[in-house]
């Protein structure tokens, strides 16, 4: 009979050792999920940055684009100008 008692008392003991692992776990489980939810919160973050600067590196582009053109403008201003000249001298031409 010792034998039954000795096995009854080793289950118990390895019951007690895994309800303290389970607890164990639980607590490493919710700490973990804290962590997840930090990390979720710092990525928002991040993506949110990344965006602004992201339409800041769009508008600063643009701004380059048009102020790069300005003496593009000038020049295309000139040939249509031009155009213009000779169009009206062409049709200055087919009225006579």
């Amino acid at each position: 009979m010792s034998s039954v008692a000795d096995q009854l008392t080793s289950v118990l003991q390895k019951t007690a050792r895994l309800i303290e692992l389970c607890g164990a776990l639980q607590e490493e489980n919710e700490l973990l999920k804290l962590e997840n939810e930090s990390i979720k919160v710092a990525l928002d973050a991040s993506k949110t940055k990344n965006a602004d600067l992201e339409e800041k590196l769009r508008v600063l582009k643009l701004a380059k684009s048009i102020e790069g053109t300005s003496e593009k403008t000038l020049d295309i201003k000139q040939k249509i100008n031009d155009f213009v000249r000779e169009i009206d001298k062409c049709v200055v031409l087919l009225k006579k």
